[in-house]
């Protein structure tokens, strides 16, 4: 273990996880039904492990914020209580401001374009996100067996197997476009399980 002499993260990083912690206290993810901010801590885990800084890191804490607890008088909060690169990248993670969610497959499909215009340090916490989003995925077909899986999913309109493996590769591409990191390595190789699964089930 290395050590520094001052710490490496400074109290807003703490302040950020008890207040993502706050706002997502009722929500739960799908499959086990983990706390929603196991999720979150997932995903700023990664983009420090990647070379990510505070900033990106407080807004994977917070990158679900505006679309899922108050769109953009949340975001407004965010700006105030962590400043504006935190809350610029909050609001590129963020698909739609709009209640009720538009359809879901034209509403991916402008985040894809979008994500290609997006500044890089935005790009690695959207990328955490989608890897981790994906791993979890990967995990539950490879509990439930891949056909067992395919076909539990192919009831739902926006979770069936030909629609994930759309958008996963979409963001892969878009977020591929004019940047590189390994995490985008890991993220491909994902993307790339998925398909390969998909196929022989």
């Amino acid at each position: 273990m290395l050590k520094s002499e001052t710490p490496l993260l400074s109290p807003r990083f703490a302040l950020a996880l008890q207040f993502a912690n706050q706002i997502h206290a009722t929500q739960a993810r799908g499959g086990r039904g983990a706390p929603y901010i196991s999720h979150l801590m997932a995903v700023s885990a990664l983009v420090l492990e990647y070379g990510g800084n505070e900033d990106q890191a407080i807004a994977g804490l917070l990158h679900d914020a505006a679309e899922d607890c108050g769109g953009r008088p949340m975001l407004d909060t965010v700006r105030v209580m962590f400043g504006d690169e935190v809350a610029d990248i909050v609001e590129c993670c963020t698909d739609t401001f709009e209640t009720p969610k538009p359809q879901w497959q034209p509403r991916k499909q402008a985040y894809i374009d979008r994500m290609r215009e997006e500044p890089h340090n935005a790009r690695l916490v959207v990328t955490a996100d989608k890897l981790h989003n994906l791993s979890n995925t990967l995990r539950d077909i490879r509990a439930k067996g891949a056909t067992a899986w395919k076909n539990e999913m192919a009831g739902s309109a926006n979770k069936a197997a030909d629609k994930q493996i759309w958008y996963y590769k979409g963001c892969l591409q878009s977020l591929s476009d004019g940047w590189s990191s390994p995490l985008l390595g890991e993220f491909s190789q994902a993307v790339t399980e998925l398909e390969s699964l998909m196929t022989k089930a």
